[in-house]
C-alpha cells in the first residue's frame, strides 16, 4: 500500500518528509511480529500509527487494545495487565483476565510507556523476552502472544540514567523506532490541518467553513503549537463555534490563540519614575544590581517623604486637639512611634475632634524607632526636659485608660488607639501596677 493510500484510509493530512519517513517505517514493520516504540510530543497523534501498524498486519482481524499506563494507579497495573486471581488482594473477589490474555493473537498499544512502574516494566520484560507472564497471586506461568507497541512523550534513555526506566526494557521496546515530527516541525501542514478541521466542524454544526486571511494564515503558521495536533483541532472547533465573521482576520485569530508561551506568566512590576527597568538582555551583574539599588533608593525616599508628611499632619491635628501643648514641638512623630495612629479617613482640611470620628481604627506600631535623616523639615533635636513630659504625659494616660476599663487591655488599647501588644510594652517600659 502506498503512502497516499494509507494516508486516506487513516485520515491523515500533510506531506512533511518526517511524517512521510515515519509512515513508511510504519507501513514495512506492519508484517513483522516487532516490538515498535513511537516516540513524539503530546498531541501529535502517536496513537494512529499503532492502529496503521496493527491494520496492516497479519493480526488485524485479532483484538486491539490501547492502554494509558499513565492513568492506572501503580497498585493495579499489574493486575490491569496480567489479570489476578481471586483473593490475591483486599478487593479481588473473583478471578480477572488481564489485557495480555484478552487480546491474545492481537496487539496491545502502551502509550506513556515512561510511567509504567518499575515492577511492572520487569514482568513486561519477561512478557516480551519469553511470551511468558504471571496472573498477580498465581504461580501458574501462562503464556500469550501479543505484539507489544509502546509509545512515549519522554526521553527513555535519560530516564534510564535517571533510574526511572530498566535500560534492558528500553533497548527491548526500542527495536524498531518511530518519531512522529511535531506540528510546529510541519508548517506546510498546518494550514491544511486546520482547513480539514474546520471543514468537518461546518458539516457537523451546519454552518459555512471559516476562511483565513493572508495574514491570518500567516499567524496560523508561525504559532509553536505545543499541544500540536490536538490543540489545533480544538482551536479550529473554538472559532468555528464562536467566530461571527467567516472569513477571520489576524486580530479575530489572535483572540482565539493562548496569550503567553512563555512558563513565567507573572506580571512585572512597573519602576518608579525615572527609574529605568533592568534590560532583560543585561549581561553585567555590576550593571544590575546598580540598577536595582537606584530603584532601591528611590523608593525608600518616597517612603520617608510620605511618612514625614503624616508626622506633620498628625502634629498639627493634635496641636488643634489640645494635645500638642504636652508633645515636643521639634518631633511631632514621636507618638506615631510609640503605636498612636490616625483614622484613616480623616479630613485634615477640617478636623474634628478624635472621639467624634466613629469608628477609630488602630494600626499596630513597629517597635522599632522611626529614623527622621537629615533634610527633611523635621527639626533634627529635641529637648530633654520636653520628652520626659511626654513621657509622663503618656503614663498618665495608659493609667487612667486601664481604671476606666478596669485592668482590660484590650479596651484600655481600643480607647489610646494603640496594638493591645504596644500597651503590654509600655505598662512594662513604664512599670505601671494593674
Amino acid at each position: 500500500m502506498d503512502l497516499q493510500a494509507i494516508k486516506n484510509r487513516f485520515g491523515i493530512i500533510g506531506n512533511d518528509p518526517a511524517l512521510n519517513y515515519a509512515l513508511q517505517v510504519a507501513a514495512q514493520v506492519a508484517n513483522t511480529d516487532l516490538s515498535v516504540l513511537i516516540m513524539g510530543e503530546s498531541g501529535v497523534g502517536k496513537e494512529v500509527f499503532s492502529q496503521i501498524i496493527h491494520n496492516l498486519s497479519a493480526r488485524k482481524h485479532n483484538p486491539f487494545i490501547a492502554v494509558n499506563c499513565g492513568a492506572i494507579p501503580e497498585g493495579t497495573i499489574d493486575s490491569e495487565l496480567f489479570g489476578h486471581e481471586k483473593g490475591s488482594f483486599t478487593s479481588a473477589s473473583d478471578q480477572r483476565k488481564g489485557y495480555f490474555e484478552s487480546v491474545n493473537g492481537g496487539t496491545i498499544f502502551l502509550d506513556e510507556i515512561g510511567e509504567m512502574p518499575l515492577g511492572t516494566q520487569a514482568r513486561l520484560l519477561r512478557m516480551l523476552e519469553t511470551g511468558e507472564y504471571l496472573r498477580v497471586g498465581s504461580s501458574k506461568v501462562m503464556k500469550a502472544d501479543v505484539r507489544v507497541i509502546a509509545a512515549t512523550n519522554k526521553d527513555l534513555l535519560q530516564l534510564t540514567k535517571e533510574g526511572k526506566f530498566r535500560e534492558d526494557l528500553y533497548y527491548r521496546l526500542n527495536t524498531v523506532p518511530i518519531r512522529v515530527p511535531s506540528l510546529r516541525e510541519r508548517k506546510e501542514d498546518i494550514y491544511l490541518l486546520f482547513r480539514k478541521f474546520v471543514i468537518d466542524f461546518a458539516e457537523r454544526y451546519k454552518t459555512t467553513p471559516i476562511q483565513l486571511d493572508e495574514v491570518a494564515r500567516q499567524l496560523l503558521t508561525d504559532y509553536p503549537w505545543p499541544g500540536n495536533v490536538r490543540e489545533l483541532k480544538n482551536m479550529a472547533e473554538q472559532i468555528s463555534v464562536l467566530s461571527i465573521d467567516k472569513v477571520v482576520n489576524a486580530t479575530a485569530l489572535n483572540k482565539f490563540l493562548p496569550k503567553a508561551e512563555a512558563g513565567n506568566n507573572m506580571p512585572m512590576l512597573a519602576a518608579p519614575p525615572d527609574v529605568p527597568m533592568r534590560s532583560p538582555n543585561a549581561g553585567s551583574d555590576n550593571a544590575s544590581s546598580s540598577t536595582e539599588r537606584e530603584i532601591l533608593y528611590k523608593f525608600l525616599f518616597d517612603l520617608r517623604k510620605d511618612s514625614n508628611d503624616i508626622k506633620q499632619l498628625l502634629f498639627e491635628l493634635l496641636q488643634q486637639q489640645g494635645i500638642g501643648n504636652a508633645m515636643p514641638k521639634s518631633n511631632p512623630g514621636s507618638l506615631a512611634n510609640e503605636g498612636f495612629s490616625l483614622p484613616p479617613a480623616m479630613n485634615y482640611s477640617n478636623p474634628q475632634p478624635v472621639q467624634e470620628q466613629k469608628p477609630f481604627v488602630s494600626y499596630p506600631a513597629s517597635d522599632g524607632p522611626v529614623i527622621i535623616n537629615p533634610g527633611s523639615d523635621i527639626h533634627d533635636h529635641e529637648d530633654v526636659e520636653e520628652s520626659l513630659s511626654l513621657i509622663d504625659r503618656e503614663r498618665e494616660f495608659i493609667i487612667k485608660a486601664l481604671q476606666k476599663h478596669k485592668g482590660k487591655r484590650k479596651d484600655a488599647a481600643h480607647e489610646l488607639g494603640i496594638s493591645e501588644r504596644t500597651l503590654y510594652r509600655k505598662i512594662k517600659e513604664y512599670d505601671i501596677d494593674e
